[in-house]
């Protein structure tokens, strides 16, 4: 073999492993894990990936039932980001978890919260001493604890507090008892509680439709609107720009609305 042949294949050898290394990191950017819950949020990202992949972006959809690992799990680089938070709820997992490194990019939907009750037809049914289960999160809790002052069974000291608990009710004339559990089990639990505050991706999730099987929903003026959240360092990524636009476009605003018929309400 000769020295020139053997110089050729070691250059061409080079020369292919480097195109080889430079495909790859290419692909690596362009690939993004966004972590969900399964309803509305991974549906949705299942609708735009195949749009994303003729714009070179690779989707992967990691699915999550509750609310606490998919944000651990993007802190942790484990993840590049998710869908499924509202800005209330981040504002309080960034309290709790200090090294928090995650960042709103748009707005996508809102999935209005909603009371339930599986022994009573209409609010006005309710006994005194009911016992009322909502979610144990700190956003959804005072969430919770709004809508029902909402509807004149509570007084709060301050309506406007989205961090409201259960020291800040200053009028409850039904005598309200209330059940703080985690928000995926509250569908679960309907039966043996009066009332149960219900997000809707878990409602949906058991079959109950927000707008026939609730007593009363939020309205349309709920700051609760369902985040694309990144990490500060990607955040500025082509592939994130890409999913931001494509979960913003007139296409996923007419799925949601065909789709879920009202249940969910595109934020954009």
């Amino acid at each position: 073999m000769s020295v020139l042949f053997q110089q050729s294949r070691r250059i061409f050898t080079l020369t292919g492993l480097s195109l080889f290394l430079c495909t790859s990191m290419a692909q690596a950017q362009d690939t993004l894990t966004i972590a969900a819950n399964p309803v509305p949020h991974a549906e949705i990202l299942e609708f735009v990936k195949p749009q994303l992949a003729k714009q070179g972006v690779t989707l992967k959809i990691k699915v999550f039932t509750d609310y606490i690992q998919p944000g651990v799990q993007v802190n942790e680089k484990r993840l590049d980001g998710n869908y499924y938070l509202t800005q209330p709820y981040l504002n309080e997992f960034k309290k709790s978890h200090k090294n928090d490194l995650q960042v709103p990019l748009v707005k996508v939907h809102v999935e209005p919260f909603a009371g339930y009750s599986s022994k009573y037809k209409k609010l006005s049914d309710l006994p005194i001493g009911a016992t009322i289960a909502i979610p144990n999160d700190p956003a959804n809790s005072g969430r919770a604890l709004i809508l029902l002052a909402k509807q004149g069974l509570l007084k709060l000291k301050d309506m406007n507090n989205i961090s409201a608990t259960k020291k800040d009710i200053i009028e409850n004339p039904k005598n309200l008892k209330f059940k703080e559990l985690e928000a995926a089990t509250l569908p679960r639990i309907l039966g043996q509680v009066d009332l149960a505050l219900i997000n809707t991706n878990y409602a949906i999730e058991a079959k109950l439709n927000p707008l026939k099987d609730s007593l009363f929903i939020e309205d349309a003026n709920s700051p609760y609107a369902n985040l694309l959240v990144a990490r500060e360092d990607n955040k500025n990524s082509p592939a994130f720009k890409k999913l931001a636009a494509a979960l913003n476009s007139p296409e996923v605003k007419k799925f949601i609305q065909e789709r879920y018929k009202g249940a969910v309400v595109p934020a954009f």
